[in-house]
């Protein structure tokens, strides 16, 4: 079968770029020629920085004839209608229609249409010049002279030259001939653009890529990120160093070079004294490069171990975990001054001027840093206008970071248009965070509960306080992450400086969550803030937009509380939250919805099954355990019960008693819907003198039993032991169902009866809404 090679050449593609667009080509051109009738075996896209390519092998030569009968109208229809099939049909008059017959609806005219098969090259020639015309690329141009003509090509970079080549492997291909705004498609492409610039002419795809590679260019993008990993790991062992690997910057980087020639660059030991993520970071966004670390050694290995609170809070900046000279982040290793760096070019020199250059561009970022870095320890110029800022907030402005957050403050940073300032903001995450604290600190702890609601009214005042520095200005995506270091710096807490960069997480599904009380209180008054406040304004997530990001932090809220195990009323906080905003509707119920939808994500995720989430979700309210203390809401607004419940639930289900159990509660729940829905009588209470039946007796017992039993459980919070109060109605239900007509013709008995399948729902209704649950 034969195979087709497509190569479009071009200057250079933003790295960003490529791997989408060859995907997009991929699909675009497969959809066109399925849709025009040809099938494949296999299809498999490429990308360099010059050039997206295509193979496509086991392409159908030509497309089958079509033949097909288009239904018209009767014979007798109005001209109006026999003119519509003739359009629809392609016909130019009706003579050119058969009639058909049929012994109901008569005669009736039908459209034989016969479409001969066309050439796969046919095919090809006309699917990609469209292609290439209406290419989704998110940003194009044009060029040259033709660009001033309306409807001119558009490419991402100037669009140079086309491969398209056609055939079996036993014959000689043929070139696809196509033209698009002069660049007619042939066999000729070009390498390497210093190593190799001469013309090579190809004929399908092995040959092309043997070529290519012979011409300095390795055509399969993983490949190249294959070399460069592996021979930046080998340089940078050569030196005795370790390669900090980033798979982001990889991928980045085999975008930017065709022929991957690793080297290795270096800068000064002094600038090693800025913290490991700056200079990463530095070096990373301007240079494209990797950095190296210098392996720990055992002695080193002990003496970095987490440090006691007074060495913490003492210690000078080299002695200080995480920010020690050239450390990344807490238990990394300590960077090195080698960098890695990727050429596109073998230079006769082996590199050195290329490193060189590298390293002179790397000095001149890292001076910025280093500048940002020191600035950041000192003194405001405009430190004599903070101190209003700073009674507000008890800030000491001896201190640098304190300095910052009052500044933030000073200058009336807006946070959202509608929700005012960032220091208003601070405020209301602060007294959320105070509210939070003896809630989220658990068991008998050291410190005590006031101690960490302390330490979390100046976490809170801290948190966003980084975001007035030099660096965090730079490379905002420090944020958090300086602030903990330059509270540590200035002997906070270590809870306090964990927490100016918990509070933020989790950022994604697969981010950890914080678990220092002091971080999850913050992490908490943070979302939830956010949350109530765009609630207030009405500025709710809808559809597929969420600019805010609210989805993310709610779901962010439910780890926290779920996987800490945390108890917390939610509605409860919400009222106290919304009581911020002034002049905002408190809309608690709709953002518990908001968070019901949230939690099912989780759970969903985490493998538990929908029924049984919208079973404890419909449930209805049961009195409060004496542990809710003074909330007295719903048990829906608790996540981590809910969390509990369905795991129960789920364990009763698997069991043959759960299974019967709700078989015959589903059973009764359908019959009281049905004779509910008549207004059938049913009686306030169940009579046992108007039992006839021993197994009326019995069920009558068993609910009884079952119904003290799980609501006892249930206070206590012992969900599995309410499942299993709840499973012995198995027997005594199904007994029942086997010996009673529950549609007795007396109407006393009957109302009784329904009555008592009324108690098997409300005692099941304590844990679940059984009916909600499939099976």
């Amino acid at each position: 079968m034969p195979d087709l090679l497509l190569e479009l050449r071009s200057e250079e593609i933003p790295a960003r770029m490529q791997r989408k667009a060859a995907g997009d080509l991929r699909k675009m051109l497969t959809d066109g020629l399925v849709e025009a009738g040809l099938t494949y075996e296999a299809a498999r896209e490429y990308w360099t920085p010059r050039r997206l390519a295509l193979d496509i092998r086991g392409l159908t030569a030509r497309s089958k004839d079509i033949r097909e009968e288009i239904k018209g109208p009767s014979t007798t229809a109005p001209e109006q209608a026999v003119q519509g099939f003739l359009r629809k049909a392609g016909l130019s008059s009706i003579g050119e229609a058969h009639v058909h017959s049929d012994p109901k609806k008569g005669d009736f005219y039908v459209a034989h249409i016969s479409k001969p098969g066309r050439a796969a090259e046919e095919i090809i020639a006309e699917l990609v010049p469209g292609i290439i015309k209406s290419f989704p690329w998110p940003k194009s141009m044009r060029w040259g002279p033709a660009s001033a003509k309306p409807g001119s090509l558009r490419w991402v970079r100037p669009l140079q030259s086309i491969v398209c080549t056609f055939g079996p492997e036993t014959e000689e291909p043929v070139i696809v001939d196509f033209e698009i705004d002069g660049i007619r498609a042939g066999n000729v492409t070009y390498g390497h653009r210093f190593h190799a610039p001469g013309a090579i002419t190809v004929r399908r795809f092995d040959d092309y890529v043997a070529k290519l590679e012979a011409a300095k260019v390795v055509l399969d993008a993983d490949r190249r990120k294959e070399i460069i990993l592996a021979d930046a790991r080998n340089i940078a062992f050569a030196n005795g160093l370790d390669l900090v690997e980033d798979e982001g910057l990889l991928e980045e980087v085999s975008g930017l070079v065709e022929w991957p020639v690793v080297l290795m660059g270096e800068f000064e030991q002094d600038f090693l004294t800025i913290p490991g993520e700056v200079i990463r970071l530095t070096i990373r966004a301007n240079q494209k490069c990797f950095v190296t670390s210098r392996p720990i050694s055992p002695l080193e290995g002990e003496m970095s171990g987490k440090p006691t609170e007074g060495t913490q809070r003492e210690a000078p900046l080299s002695a200080l975990p995480g920010i020690s000279p050239s450390r990344g982040e807490i238990g990394q290793s300590p960077l090195s001054n080698r960098f890695v760096l990727v050429a596109n070019i073998e230079a006769s020199d082996g590199g050195k001027e290329i490193a060189y250059g590298n390293g002179k561009v790397v000095r001149a970022r890292l001076s910025d840093a280093l500048y940002f870095w020191r600035t950041d320890q000192g003194d405001l110029p405009d430190l004599d206008q903070l101190n209003e800022s700073a009674a507000k907030f008890d800030l000491d402005l001896k201190k640098p970071l304190d300095q910052r957050m009052a500044r933030l403050d000073h200058l009336n940073v807006t946070f959202h248009a509608k929700l005012g300032t960032q220091g208003a903001r601070v405020e209301r995450i602060k007294r959320l965070a105070e509210e939070l604290a003896p809630t989220v600190a658990s068991g008998d702890i050291s410190p005590s509960r006031g101690e960490i609601t302390a330490l979390a009214s100046r976490a809170a005042v801290l948190a966003k306080a980084d975001l007035q520095t030099e660096v965090v200005g730079e490379f905002p995506e420090l944020q958090g992450a300086m602030g903990r270091k330059y509270a540590l710096l200035q002997g906070e807490h270590p809870s306090v400086a964990a927490a100016a960069e918990e509070h933020y997480k989790p950022q994604g599904p697969s981010d950890r969550v914080p678990t220092d009380p002091v971080s999850v209180a913050v992490a908490l008054a943070d979302k939830l803030d956010t949350l109530t406040g765009f609630w207030a304004i009405d500025e709710k997530p809808t559809g597929s937009k969420d600019p805010f990001a609210l989805r993310r932090a709610a779901l962010g809220v439910v780890r926290i509380l779920v996987e800490n195990r945390i108890r917390l009323a939610l509605t409860s906080v919400f009222a106290k939250a919304f009581a911020n905003f002034k002049g905002g509707a408190d809309q608690s119920s709709d953002l518990l919805a908001f968070f019901h939808d949230r939690l099912k994500v989780y759970l969903r995720e985490s493998g538990a099954r929908h029924d049984l989430i919208d079973a404890v979700l419909s449930a209805g309210s049961r009195p409060i355990s004496p542990t809710r203390g003074e909330i007295g809401q719903s048990p829906n607004d608790d996540l981590l019960q809910i969390v509990r419940r369905v795991e129960a639930l789920g364990s009763l289900l698997d069991t043959e008693e759960g299974k019967n159990l709700l078989a015959g509660t589903k059973r009764a729940a359908n019959i009281l819907a049905a004779e509910e829905k008549k207004k059938t009588a049913i009686a306030e209470t169940v009579e046992p003198a108007l039992f006839r039946e021993e197994a009326e007796k019995k069920l009558f017992a068993a609910v009884n039993q079952a119904e003290k039993e799980a609501g006892q459980a249930i206070q206590n919070e012992d969900f599995s032991a309410a499942m299993l109060a709840l499973s012995v109605l198995r027997e005594p239900v199904d007994s029942f169902f086997e010996r009673v007509l529950v549609n007795d013709e007396d109407q006393a008995v009957r109302a009784n009866r329904l009555a008592l399948l009324a108690r098997i729902r409300a005692a099941t209704d304590q844990v679940a809404d059984f009916s909600k649950i499939v099976g």
